[in-house]
C-alpha cells in the first residue's frame, strides 16, 4: 500500500461495495453517527479498497464479506460490524451483546445477506461524498 494509503491513518477503515445500496447506507449511517470521524472508508471498487481486500484474504471481485481494518489488524462479517458500532460510543456499544450469539449462526445470516443483497437492495452509483467528507474516503 503506499504511503499515503489507509495504513497511515490512525483510525479504522471501512471497506464497502460502492454500487450496493445496503453499503451506501452503512457509509452515510456512519458518515452521520461517527461524530468524531473516526472511520474512514474505501470502496471496493477502488485500488485502495481491492489492495485491502487482497492483503486480507478476500477476493475483491466476489466479496462476501465486511472488512475492518484498524491499527494493523482486520475483522471480518459480524465481528467488524460489532467492532465500528461500539466503537461509535453511546447507546451503540450495545452491539457488543451481538456476541452473546455465536459466530457460527451470526456469520452465515450476514453472508446470506452479503451474497444476495444486490437482489434484496439493488445497485446505484458510488456514494460521492460532499466536500466535508472527501478526507475520510480512501483511494
Amino acid at each position: 500500500m503506499s504511503s499515503d494509503g489507509a495504513r497511515s491513518h490512525e483510525g479504522p477503515v471501512v471497506v464497502f461495495d460502492g454500487i450496493c445500496v445496503l453499503c451506501n447506507g452503512w457509509v452515510r449511517f456512519l458518515l452521520k453517527h461517527d461524530r468524531q470521524g473516526r472511520c474512514r472508508f474505501a470502496a471496493m471498487q477502488t485500488d485502495a479498497g481491492r489492495e485491502l481486500l487482497v492483503s486480507h484474504g478476500l477476493d475483491p471481485d466476489d466479496p462476501v464479506s465486511f472488512l475492518l481494518v484498524e491499527g494493523g489488524r482486520a475483522w471480518t462479517d459480524t465481528d467488524a460490524i460489532r467492532r465500528v458500532l461500539t466503537g461509535l460510543g453511546g447507546a451503540w456499544r450495545l452491539a457488543a451483546l451481538s456476541s452473546l450469539v455465536p459466530r457460527f449462526v451470526r456469520d452465515p445470516l450476514y453472508r446470506l445477506l452479503a451474497r444476495n443483497r444486490y437482489r434484496v437492495f439493488g445497485t446505484t452509483a458510488c456514494h460521492v461524498p460532499t466536500k466535508a467528507e472527501r478526507s475520510r474516503f480512501v483511494g
